[in-house]
């Protein structure tokens, strides 16, 4: 699931509403996906459509999350599998999301995949050490543009 994906389906429920009035909307929280912000329809999808028999193949969907958001859908990931039927496969850049409890990290190059610890991956390294120290990356990043 893309974010540009998701804003076709979410005008796709609207259309549906039109024949169907506000009923099409009931399996996404109950009103349209376009009047949410980005996030909030995002995890009302997660919440309402999402089952805990299936494979989930999502590419960013940190993208349309704050922290805050990530952290809620960690936890409908973390319900969904509880049942051991529902299997996420994950594309992220996100150090928090990755940090998902008996998640398994797999780096895919041009000529092999290999699979990761958590804090070797680049994301989590690079995250950590701007926290760290915000000020020493930032004075690194910006030292030659004077």
């Amino acid at each position: 699931m893309r974010a540009d994906s998701f804003a076709h389906f979410a005008n796709y429920i609207d259309q549906q509403s039109s024949d169907y009035g506000s009923s099409a909307f009931s399996y996404y929280g109950g009103k349209s996906l376009n009047e949410q912000s980005h996030g909030e329809s995002f995890l009302s999808l997660f919440q309402n459509r999402f089952t805990n028999q299936g494979i989930y193949i999502l590419d960013e969907p940190e993208a349309a999350l704050s922290p805050q958001r990530i952290l809620s859908f960690m936890v409908i990931m973390k319900e969904l599998a509880k049942s051991g039927n529902a299997q996420f496969i994950i594309s992220t850049h996100s150090p928090i999301l990755m940090a998902m409890p008996d998640a398994q990290f797999l780096y895919i190059s041009e000529d092999e995949v290999n699979e990761m610890n958590y804090k070797d991956t680049e994301h989590y390294q690079i995250t950590k050490s701007f926290l760290d120290n915000p000020e020493r990356m930032l004075r690194y990043l910006f030292e030659n543009e004077e």
